[in-house]
């Protein structure tokens, strides 16, 4: 007998005082699900998993759970009020024989339980959270943007848990490389309505595009039924008109239906266009160093950025980061050494913190009132790389409309608030730009414009992110913080960093992820069972599958190990990288399948 549906909604109805968000929307989650929640920014996402949760009412149409089905739900921006620790948030719905799991948690995710509510970063806030979800092990996950705020390390960590849970979740994230490892399926939310495609996050693009294009014939064809039959209807309908009055009803039809069709939002008309050439040598660090009292940020570090260069930063937080790029622009001094700038630097800085946005004022004047771009009081114009511009105009060109632009900053999502932020660094023109954590809450769509963008920028990219895709498309160097002030610089992205320095995991990470396993053993005996010859014959070949790879693993990271190998032979560079990660993922399994049959056999 097929088992009921673990979610679903029906004829889902909302509308927020204006123009409808979901209008007879049907969902279906069934047990098992694993599941990418992939849309525009503002298209409903975040809206559409408080539904499933059951936070937000909808106006019509029915969710139906079954009875005790628990469902938990991470949200872009929890509720800390009332919690003095971060601990008190994550243990307030366990029970004291429960305490362990957020232990585990807190441990894998690198988060003090007893750090103070009022003191913790976004990042802590969002670390607690998620222990406490993944501690509740509810049937139903709902993850909005889990992935914001952490660094690589808890990311990477995020992602082997998820990869272990019996749960089913589903995730809002604008990180391809986290989709990709977990999603089994994607729910595609366009213009109110969910198309769910099973597979592999991989092929969800592709998928996207074919969508549109029959859309788009579809279209152009009724355009065409409608063209002719408003002809024939100018032409004979005098001579016919008893005859033909069904006709023309139906081109009314044709027309009604044509209105109906939502147009697809299109891509941001972004442009990133570069003032005069810097000098060829952009920054030159020699022997920078900087230390909070006993805690050492950095040791002393040289890096010679070269116009053109895309350079990358990354590392746990709290490593340095932002630190070392202050340092870098000038904005702040080492405690040893000394950064020279080059000629000619025309700065532009997207901050992690939207710092540069007043969350009062309104979209017309953070463009207006802004005297980086040369415009101050209630102009209606704003200059975009020394041409005016009309502010509605230009807010369009990112995708906001006109009724937006009188709203106040406050009310933007995420995604929203980055693509005002880009407007405002794009209207300047620029030769080094520095972006730290841009690609934070934008959707796919934006990310690969705006690496499109990047790719074709003449000048200096200085880069902090933790998105492993966009790092991979964008760097040409990048500087890993690797924690007690120790900094070095690697030749390529986040995949070539991994390739040179032999991608070994760390020691604390290893620890965690032991734990974890003894941890859930010991709460749950699986039952032995026999193991049938198949199987016995797999267990006794697996260690030199095992063998085998580990010795290819080895002999690509030395063939990568070589920087000169990215500059004199890029395409045989590609190549090995491809086929480096294609046998880690090998070798993951076949560790993964030789443990769970050797568990098997007992």
């Amino acid at each position: 007998m097929a088992r009921p549906p673990l979610l679903q909604l029906s004829d889902i109805a909302l509308t927020f005082g204006g123009d409808p968000v979901f209008s007879s929307l049907d969902l279906v989650v069934q047990a098992g699900d694993r599941m990418a929640l992939v849309g525009r920014n503002g298209s409903g996402k975040s809206t559409l998993m408080k539904v499933m949760a059951g936070l937000v009412e909808a106006d019509a149409g029915s969710r139906v759970l079954p009875d005790g089905t628990s469902v938990g739900y991470l949200e872009q921006d929890p509720d800390f009020e009332g919690f003095e620790t971060l601990g008190d948030f994550a243990l307030a719905t366990l029970g004291p024989s429960e305490a362990w799991r957020v232990e585990a948690a807190a441990e894998g995710l690198k988060l003090r339980l007893d750090a103070r509510v009022d003191a913790a970063s976004g990042g802590e806030r969002r670390r607690a959270a998620l222990a406490r979800l993944l501690a509740e092990a509810p049937d139903l996950m709902l993850l909005d943007e889990p992935t914001n705020h952490l660094d690589i390390d808890a990311i990477e960590w995020l992602e082997n848990e998820l990869k272990q849970t019996r749960a089913c979740f589903i995730l809002i994230s604008h990180d391809r490389a986290f989709l990709k490892a977990l999603a089994r399926g994607t729910l595609w939310l366009d213009r109110g309505v969910v198309r769910r495609r099973d597979g592999a996050f991989d092929g969800f693009e592709e998928w996207r595009d074919t969508v549109w294009a029959e859309e788009d014939m579809q279209r152009h064809k009724l355009d065409r039924k409608i063209k002719a039959e408003a002809r024939w209807a100018v032409e004979g309908i005098s001579a016919r008109r008893k005859r033909n009055q069904g006709r023309v009803r139906a081109l009314g039809e044709l027309r009604a239906e044509r209105s109906a069709m939502i147009r697809r939002q299109g891509t941001a008309a972004m442009q990133l266009e570069a003032g005069s050439a810097s000098g060829k040598r952009v920054i030159e660090a020699r022997e920078i160093s900087k230390a909070y009292g006993d805690t050492v940020i950095l040791h002393p570090f040289d890096l010679r950025v070269l116009r053109g260069d895309r350079i990358a930063f990354v590392g746990p937080n709290g490593a340095g980061k932002t630190t070392l790029l202050k340092m870098l622009t000038g904005e702040l001094a080492p405690d040893t050494g000394d950064v020279t700038l080059g000629t000619g630097i025309e700065m532009a800085v997207f901050d992690q913190t939207r710092s540069a946005l007043d969350p009062n004022a309104t979209l017309w004047e953070s463009l207006t009132n802004d005297p980086t771009l040369g415009v101050s009081g209630r102009s209606d114009q704003v200059l975009v790389r020394g041409a005016p511009r009309h502010v509605v105009g230009y807010l369009k060109d990112f995708l906001f409309d006109e009724a937006q632009a009188r709203a106040p900053v406050r009310s933007l999502s995420g995604g929203e608030k980055a693509r005002l932020l880009l407007a405002r660094i794009m209207a300047k023109e620029s030769n080094l730009l520095v972006l730290d954590e841009p690609t934070n809450d934008l959707d796919v769509e934006t990310l690969d414009l705006l690496q499109d963008l990047l790719g074709d920028y003449p000048g200096t990219v200085l880069l902090v992110s933790h998105d492993r895709d966009f790092l991979d498309r964008v760097a040409t160097a990048t500087v890993a913080l690797e924690g007690a002030g120790r900094a070095v610089a690697y030749a390529g992205g986040w995949t070539d960093m991994l390739a040179q320095r032999g991608d070994k995991p760390r020691p604390d990470s290893e620890k965690a992820r032991t734990k974890a396993a003894k941890a859930e053993a010991a709460a749950v005996k699986p039952s032995k069972a026999a193991l049938s010859f198949t199987e016995k014959h797999r267990l006794e070949e697996l260690p030199a599958v095992i063998a085998r790879l580990e010795a290819e693993i080895a002999k690509l990271s030395d063939l990568l190990s070589d920087p000169a190998i990215y500059t004199t032979q890029a395409l045989k560079a590609q190549k090995a990288s491809d086929a480096l990660a294609e046998r880690q993922s090998l070798l993951e399994a076949a560790e993964l399948e030789w443990l769970t049959l050797e568990e098997k056999a007992g």
